[in-house]
């Protein structure tokens, strides 16, 4: 590994998931068994952790167990240390360097010394590195010795282990310059053993572990898949006392919070808490932050499942069927932590519970087992070791937001119920609550008591405060009239305020984070069941004092207050609520820092005078003074009240007019504000009724609107980075800033990345001065706008109808001249992007152009971007499929789905795309491609699926797509099947699998870290990866999507590139980007940026007739290009392939060019040549603030390190052998459509079974076509991932066992069989048997499982029938087709989303109701006359269902059907009668 230095990489950027799990003996009984028992379940695992590029260096793993007391002591008396009866011991990594290693082990005695403990002595740990270490990991292995400490007699279990925590805390403290000192774990009950290997080497690098003397009850054990490649020895999981897998995306918020709030952290178990601050690890992982709170938790005194459920709270404020004394407890709280929130999948120890919980959504799998000789092992995947199915007592699954914990001293199981049972009883939290807490109520109608503003005052505010014509219209309308934000479409391209030339609001220099692959975003839409924004005012208690008082607060349903809910909260006559109102206007001669500097000192002041509520305004405005931007004031009072110890004595309200979109308010929250009221927007909704913009309607009722609107819209923003509470939002910086200078960030947003510095305080001081000069002025009228659309003389945009016209020219005419004349129209505007900084040199000596590779070459490096059969007409998107393909380009699918009898032709796009609808993603379409990729996110509005409105989707897009015509689609914000690294891999596995001659590329969008996901990307062994940038377009999507998430791809390609080579992986892929690339000079510079390939989407666009109208969303496209239309598509489309050929042709021509006068003879010489650029000085005074040395940077790595790919495939680790025997054996049954039966066994870690096959027959007989001659697998044992992935027509899978995640995923046909063993002494329908995301976008065929399946089962199913004995929560999401019959127990929130198909439920304990989402979907009883076909037709799905799997729950039903046919409901969609929907679906069939 190389370090970086000066590029855009940051270590805070690194991300890491994994494989985890527990094997404990419940009684206790400790064995050399259950540590080997544990290393093979770790063996089993590898596939979801990762390698490093010397395929040796794994990126961590380790087993953390019960102290092995008798092998401790054997070990001591053998090195020569007496140890007392109460003793801890720990392995110790130390500076390889002698006089470091000394000093720090003297500085680790001297502190336990201090606190009365003796150290017995030190043990050097034999390893053996030689053997076990690949050379990344033998480059930084530590010193590694193993401390044993001595307890005085008589001191007690809890305040030794108290001892020990602060001991090692200081003795961190004291040692900051030694980088390599850490204590895995210091402890009298557990002990680690963890490093960077892989962990089939874990027992030769730790012999002690080889030792058969070492006996242990109780493992945790952790696989680790980090983005990256710098992993660190103390990075490996698990930590001191738990393994996390999962991902926390608060944790910049959960740190500062933990920082704030250490003052409140009193018990007397926690004596001078001050020398151990920081309580959390401000940098490395964030797992290693949330073990830090968690020990501090513990230390104080609170017991493991209560400090558990503070940091991980199940979803709770909507969850209708909790039982009050339960909720209590949770909201009781709730008002002093905040949920670390994010996924996770945590299993913990402390040498006494063995426990795992889940995050509220359950994004992590956890499977259990427990067998006849009391051990339950518990893991990420079922069947990690192989125990005989005749053994097993139990098999079950965690839900969302469960925890289950093992008692080793007495031998119990405690569920989840009993935790949740044991924590309501624990106080009288319902009665506390009653009697302290109070609403801050809306009424039904909340009417404002307070006069409006007069007409000329609103305007003045509106001008001050740069209100346009277009937002009233645009954005504020809209909102207040349909509480929704208004939807548009194309990208985003106009400039960063920080290169721009008109006024621009401050909240527009923050780009909103997103979630990709590492975590995935919420869907705010169907599962909003497990999203609140709930918001408590009020002063923070000491955590470890539970009483009364604590109970004390004032909540309010969400952080937008009505100006009622405003003044009701500060007429409160309570000294708790206390407030103080801080003017943030200023004189206009006082400099803007100096001016921030004074209300932070008015904070502080009231704060420590007992003000609870702390309201910042900018309501009182007069000529001579200038308004503090709202978001600067409340970042900086924040921080500052963070850093006086104050923080969570205070609630900051900001009564603004700056607040009008949700991304603003977003801002506002994120730095700290509890609650805003945004008076100028409602002033300006009145306004628009007063002068009849809007007509006959209520101010209060618009107003009332426009809030709900603005909380959809913070969902949204929440959801986009997988946070579920405003609670957590709250603080969490998740923004990136580009183009403010560091005088900015370090005073009002510490801590928010921000790269490449920008404008300081005294322009936008300016910038305010600037407005207020009109605003008093009433012959000014208030600014036009044009940030959305193009208006003339306002904000330039790059695709402004001078570009659009010549462009158009262009290509129909097929001159070059034409061309040249749009580029010096693109290349000759003012600065709007990054790139347009960056110039060529002009002191190289230029070569003749002959010597220039030939534009053939250069072509093969183009493709069209993801655009779907749905969004453009079928026309144009045939058009640009032909003229890609002329060329030797690539064409994209979009994530439609495409023609079958485009496949072979020179319509068909080479690239098909896999994105989260899966719409007509089935086996035949995927063996039809070059290039299969993945969408993450697009550019446009990363962390939001793809949208196609009703009107748009006819006929042929409903066939194409598996829906109904005329229903709106909509794909889910995340792949239900990337919720993590390793489930990315998996899904590169799988589709490597069905077509291994293609590549898999992955698609990203820019944003802060994308490099370090990249190289995640990498190991997942992908083959290209893409950066788009913001600026790409969509067909349609809410506007503040478009302009507030994503960043330039200058900054993502750069830091990729960066990354990928110091990680040695640069060589393993191609990396691409796209997003407003326009000319040949566009290409040169993401060439030499790194890219070694160039997505082009609106431009290939616009040469086929678009005319950027901004209206692809409403179906009414005046050229044809973007609707379904065929009147409009018939009279007006124009494009011919010839005029994308030409387009491409122009640009490689120009591309040929530019490198004849930099003197370079190919494309391939020119990636990452960063020194043929020099930076331009910039045109406005903000532009020259920018620093922008670090996207040129090569990080200081050497100039040997490659800079492009040189290996054509990234072959993955795994091998697929048990696959590769399976075609081998039956490829002549396949081409002679022969069919037979075989027979194999299986294990977890063969996984995506049935893929290889599936691929083998759709190549010669696409999906179908073989049914009649079907082959038959019989497998027994426990199938890994994907089992019958993309299953085609003619294969049968037969398992006898159990599988795990992803079963049928994509399945086309074919019938996939699952039933416990013959042998199984459990009941069948009380286990799980598959795991989660089952038939995800399938579009035929059959699947039994004869058990319990997972969350999101059938989600986004649109033709598969299946029957199960149980589902978890969130099935049938999505589903628009195929029927699903759940013989039992469903989860909560089923059938969100359902437009087609339908469902059969038993619901025996009548609590169905309370479960399904009534949305779109209604349940009809089946007894009635009406009904008897849908009796017939369950009764026969369930006989079929029974004669395959033998069940016995099956059975029992069909004897008793006329008892059970009375507890079944049908589950339909709304839009479908109960009459014809059986006739739709044979159909469909």
């Amino acid at each position: 590994m190389h370090q970086l230095k000066g590029g855009l990489y940051s270590p805070e950027f690194e991300k890491d998931s994994c494989g985890f799990g527990l094997i404990a003996n419940m009684d206790n009984q400790p064995s050399h068994w259950l540590v080997e028992t544990t290393i093979g379940a770790l063996e089993r695992l590898t596939h979801r952790g990762a390698v490093a590029a010397d395929g040796k260096t794994g990126d961590g793993c380790g087993i953390l167990m019960k102290k092995p007391d008798a092998f401790l002591r054997l070990v001591a008396d053998e090195a020569g240390i007496s140890l007392a009866d109460h003793y801890a011991s720990g392995i110790v990594f130390l500076n390889p360097d002698a006089d470091l290693r000394a000093a720090s082990k003297a500085e680790l005695a001297r502190q336990l010394e201090a606190e009365g403990l003796e150290i017995a002595g030190w043990r050097e740990v034999p390893i053996d590195a030689e053997n076990a270490c690949g050379k990344e990991a033998i480059n930084t292995l530590p010193w590694l010795e193993q401390i044993f400490v001595n307890a005085p007699e008589g001191m007690d279990d809890a305040l030794f282990e108290s001892k020990l925590v602060f001991s090692r805390r200081r003795a961190e403290n004291a040692l900051p310059d030694d980088e390599v000192f850490y204590v895995p774990s210091l402890s009298a009950h557990v002990l680690s053993y963890k490093g960077m290997v892989m962990p089939s080497y874990l027992p030769v690098f730790y012999k002690d572990l080889a030792d058969a003397r070492l006996e242990t009850s109780l493992c945790v054990f952790h696989q680790r898949f980090s983005t990256n490649t710098l992993p660190q020895w103390r990075l490996a999981q698990p930590f001191r006392y738990l393994a996390h897998n999962g991902e926390i995306n608060t944790v910049t918020g959960n740190r500062n919070w933990s920082t704030a709030r250490a003052n409140k952290f009193a018990s007397d178990k926690l004596p001078d808490l001050e020398s151990i601050l920081p309580l959390v690890s401000t940098t490395g992982s964030d797992s290693q932050s949330l073990d830090n709170m968690l020990e501090v938790l513990l230390a104080g005194g609170m017991d493991i499942f209560y400090a558990m459920r503070l940091l991980m709270p199940p979803a709770w404020q909507n969850v209708d069927y909790m039982s009050a004394d339960l909720r209590a407890f949770y909201e009781y709280n709730s008002m002093h932590m905040e949920p670390w929130d994010g996924p996770a999948g945590i299993v913990l120890t402390d040498g006494r519970y063995a426990a795992c919980c889940l995050d509220r959504n359950g994004l992590r799998p956890a499977r259990y087992v427990i067998t006849k000789d009391r051990h339950i092992t518990l893991a990420s995947e079922i069947g990690v070791w192989d125990y005989d199915p005749a053994d097993v007592v139990a098999k079950g699954r965690l839900k969302p937001g469960d925890m289950i914990a093992v008692d080793t001293e007495n031998g119990e199981l405690i569920k989840p119920q009993e935790i949740d049972q044991r924590l309501a009883s624990r106080a009288p939290y319902k009665q506390w609550l009653k009697k302290n807490a109070r609403m801050l109520e809306s009424r039904l109608a909340d009417t404002r008591d307070e006069a409006w503003m007069e007409r000329d005052q609103v305007k003045t505010y509106e001008k001050l405060f740069h209100v346009s014509f277009e937002e009233r219209d645009q954005v504020l309308r809209p909102l207040a009239e349909a509480g929704q934000e208004a939807t548009g479409s194309m990208g985003d391209d106009t400039p960063f305020p920080v290169l721009s030339r008109v006024d621009r609001v401050i909240y527009d220099y923050l780009r909103q984070k997103f979630a990709q692959v590492t975590n995935p975003p919420i869907d705010s839409l169907r599962e909003r069941i497990v999203m609140s924004l709930e918001t408590c005012f009020g002063r923070e208690r000491n955590v470890f004092d539970e009483n009364e008082e604590r109970a004390k607060r004032l909540v309010v349903d969400s952080p937008v207050l009505s100006t009622g809910k405003y003044r009701r909260l500060l007429s409160i006559d309570d000294p708790d609520y206390a407030h103080t109102i801080i003017d943030l206007n200023y004189d206009a001669g006082t400099a803007l820092g100096d001016a921030i500097q004074a209300i932070c000192d008015q904070a502080v002041a009231a704060v420590k005078n007992g003000t609870t509520v702390l309201v910042l305004s900018d309501r009182d405005i007069e000529q001579g003074k200038l308004p503090i931007q709202a978001l600067l004031a409340t970042g900086a009072v924040h921080h500052r009240l963070t850093r006086e110890n104050l923080r969570c004595d205070a609630n900051l309200v900001i009564d603004t007019a700056s607040a009008r979109d949700a991304h603003h308010f977003a801002c506002l929250i994120g730095y700290g504000a509890s609650a805003i009221h945004p008076y100028l927007a409602y002033e300006s909704l009145n306004d628009l009724v007063r002068c009849g913009q809007v007509d006959g309607r209520n101010p209060d009722e618009l107003c009332a609107t426009y809030r709900k609107g603005i909380n959809k819209g913070l969902y949204k923003i929440m959801s986009k980075m997988g946070i579920s509470t405003v609670t957590s939002y709250r603080g969490a910086q998740l923004f990136e800033i580009v183009g403010l200078d560091r005088e900015v960030t370090d005073t009002c947003f510490t801590g928010t990345v921000s790269r490449i510095a920008g404008a300081g305080f005294a322009h936008l001081q300016s910038d305010v001065a600037r407005l207020a000069q009109n605003a008093w002025n009433p012959r000014v009228a208030i600014n036009q706008g044009g940030l959305l659309k193009f208006v003339h003389g306002q904000e330039y945009h790059c695709y402004n109808p001078d570009v659009i016209a010549t462009l158009h020219e262009a290509v129909s005419t097929g001159e070059y001249a034409k061309y040249r004349e749009y580029a010096d129209i693109v290349q000759g505007r003012p600065v709007s992007v990054l790139r347009d900084l960056f110039k060529l040199r002009d002191d190289i000596e230029p070569i003749d152009i002959d010597e220039v590779e030939d534009i053939k070459d250069i072509t093969p490096r183009f493709d069209s971007a993801g655009m779907s059969l749905g969004a453009l007409s079928p026309e144009a998107h045939e058009s640009l499929a032909t003229g890609m393909n002329r060329m030797g380009g690539r064409s994209n699918s979009g994530e439609g789905g495409e023609d079958a009898a485009r496949f072979g032709t020179e319509k068909m796009s080479k690239i098909k795309q896999v994105a989260s609808g899966r719409f007509g993603v089935t086996p035949h379409y995927l063996v039809n491609a070059e290039v299969l990729q993945i969408k993450i996110a697009q550019g446009a509005k990363p962390g939001e699926g793809g949208q196609l409105p009703g009107h748009k989707v006819n006929e042929m897009i409903a066939r194409l797509r598996y829906s109904k015509p005329g229903v709106a689609l909509i794909s889910p914000p995340p792949h239900h099947d990337i919720y993590s690294i390793e489930d990315l891999a998996q899904l590169i596995f799988d589709l490597k699998q069905v077509n291994p001659q293609a590549l898999v590329s992955v698609k990203l969008v820019s944003g802060p870290g994308v490099g370090t996901i990249a190289a995640g990307v990498a190991k997942a062994y992908a083959d290209l990866i893409t950066i788009s940038g913001y600026d790409g377009g969509t067909g349609a999507s809410p506007l503040t999507s478009v302009r507030y998430a994503g960043t330039p791809w200058e900054l993502g390609l750069s830091e990729t590139q960066q990354t990928l080579r110091a990680n040695e992986l640069r060589e393993k892929v191609r990396v691409q980007t796209d997003g407003g690339l326009k000319t040949g000079l566009d290409v040169i510079k993401a060439a030499i940026l790194g890219a070694e390939s160039f997505g082009f989407g609106t431009g290939p666009m616009v040469a086929l007739g678009c005319k950027y109208l901004r209206v692809c969303h409403l179906n009414n496209c005046a050229t044809g290009v973007a609707t379904q239309n065929e009147v409009l598509r018939e009279r007006h489309y124009i494009g011919i392939p010839e005029m994308v050929q030409n387009f491409f042709h122009f640009i490689a021509q120009e591309t040929r060019e530019l490198m004849a006068q930099i003197g370079v003879r190919s494309l391939g010489e020119l990636i990452g040549r960063t020194d043929l650029l020099e930076i331009l000085p910039g045109e406005t005074t903000k532009q020259q603030g920018l620093d922008l040395e670090p996207i040129l940077s090569k990080g200081g790595l050497a100039d040997d390190v490659p800079t492009h790919c040189l290996d054509p495939h990234n072959e993955p680790f795994d091998k697929g052998e048990l696959a590769e025997q399976m075609v081998a054996d039956a490829l002549d049954a396949i081409e002679n459509k022969a069919g037979g039966t075989f027979e194999y066994e299986v294990h977890n870690n063969n996984r995506s079974l049935g893929a290889r096959l599936s691929g083998e027959i759709a190549r010669r007989h696409g999906n179908l076509d073989m049914e009649d001659a079907p082959i038959t697998l019989k497998l027994t044992g426990t199938a890994g991932q994907s089992f019958g992935v993309f299953n085609a027509g003619g294969l049968h899978l037969y398992l006898e066992g159990d599988a795990n995640d992803y079963v049928g995923k994509g399945m086309a046909g074919g019938r996939i069989v699952i039933r416990p063993p013959r042998t199984a002494g459990y009941v069948a329908r009380e286990a799980a048997i598959i795991g989660n995301t089952c038939l995800y976008g399938a579009t035929g065929g059959t699947l039994y499982a004869a058990g319990m399946a997972g969350e999101r089962f059938g989600v986004r199913n649109s033709g598969a029938n299946a029957v199960v004995e149980g589902i978890g929560d969130h099935g049938c999401e999505y589903m628009t087709g195929g029927c699903v019959v759940v013989l039992g127990h469903t989860g909560v929130n089923f059938g969100a989303g359902m437009t087609g198909g339908l469902a059969y439920v038993l619901d025996e304990k009548r609590e169905f109701v309370d479960r399904y989402n009534h949305e779109l979907i209604d349940i009809h009883r089946l007894v009635s006359e009406n009904m008897e076909a849908h009796r017939h037709y369950l009764r026969e799905m369930i006989e079929a269902y029974v004669a395959e799997t033998d069940s016995a729950w099956g059975k029992e039903i069909l004897e008793d059907f006329r008892d059970y046919i009375g507890q079944f409901w049908l589950v339909k969609p709304k839009a479908e009668s109960v009459e014809t929907i059986l006739d739709t679906l044979n159909r469909a069939a």
